[in-house]
């Protein structure tokens, strides 16, 4: 499990169901990077992308019972692996942190960042 995918799958599970253009947004990252790790997730049998019933060109995406039951299980790892990442910091070193990175990714989610991967 990468980042990539453990992002896709906790967003997929704050959403209930997602297209993939906004599931790119959720996590800031270009559309295309974002449909290649669904596909490796979907022939992992964790997510489902059946073809949107309103707009044949979109997927909607979903999570299994295997991806729910996968997320549930590193879940309480990747809040440690967070809390290890900035337990150095002060509670107002870490609350500055996070706004700072939301800004960021919230400035990088408008655009498509595919030039950049290229770099």
């Amino acid at each position: 499990m990468t980042p990539l995918q453990y992002s896709l799958l906790s967003a997929l599970a704050a959403r209930g169901t997602a297209d993939q253009t906004t599931l790119a947004a959720d996590i800031a990252l270009d559309r295309t990077t974002t449909t290649g790790a669904l596909k490796r997730l979907e022939v992992r049998k964790l997510v489902e992308r059946p073809v949107s019933d309103d707009d044949r060109r979109a997927r909607i995406c979903r999570l299994t019972p295997a991806g729910v039951a996968l997320l549930d299980k590193i879940e309480a790892g990747a809040r440690e692996a967070h809390k290890a990442t900035l337990g150095n910091l002060t509670k107002a070193e870490q609350t500055a942190f996070i706004a700072m990175m939301q800004r960021i990714v919230a400035t990088n989610s408008s655009r498509d960042g595919s030039a950049d991967l290229a770099e």
